[in-house]
């Protein structure tokens, strides 16, 4: 596996492991390293005095750090998936619940009062 792929991938092991610490402190050196490169270069074009002001430094934190978030935040918030052991099978992945459950489900919320008929409703 390669180190992008590696390090971009989450991890599901439950808690804060070391394999997902090391990959925070990493993805948080890459992410100081890009900042700090494009806000010097940035600094060396005609926009250098707009960055120096409140509203310029605030520009460029909301283009340059509201998308790295998603990145910075990979292992941090793993959605669960299937929590329950009957609920997938091994390799397929897909549900073995029963039909009566799939049913039971489905009506879970039949006697839900619904609202006024559409357009007079019966004719």
């Amino acid at each position: 596996m390669n180190f992008w792929r590696w390090l971009i991938t989450p991890d599901p092991d439950p808690g804060f492991t070391r394999t997902k610490l090391l990959k925070l402190v990493i993805r948080v050196l890459l992410f100081a390293t890009v900042a700090t490169l494009l806000s010097s270069l940035l600094a060396l074009t005609p926009l250098r005095p707009y960055l120096n002001t409140w509203w310029g430094s605030l520009v460029f934190i909301l283009i340059l750090y509201v998308p790295m978030a998603r990145f910075l935040l990979v292992d941090s918030f793993v959605p669960r998936r299937g929590t329950g052991a009957a609920a997938t099978s091994g390799k397929s992945g897909k549900s073995t619940l029963s039909s009566a459950q799939r049913r039971k489900d489905r009506n879970r919320y039949a006697g839900v009062k619904k609202g006024p008929p559409k357009y007079g409703g019966r004719r």
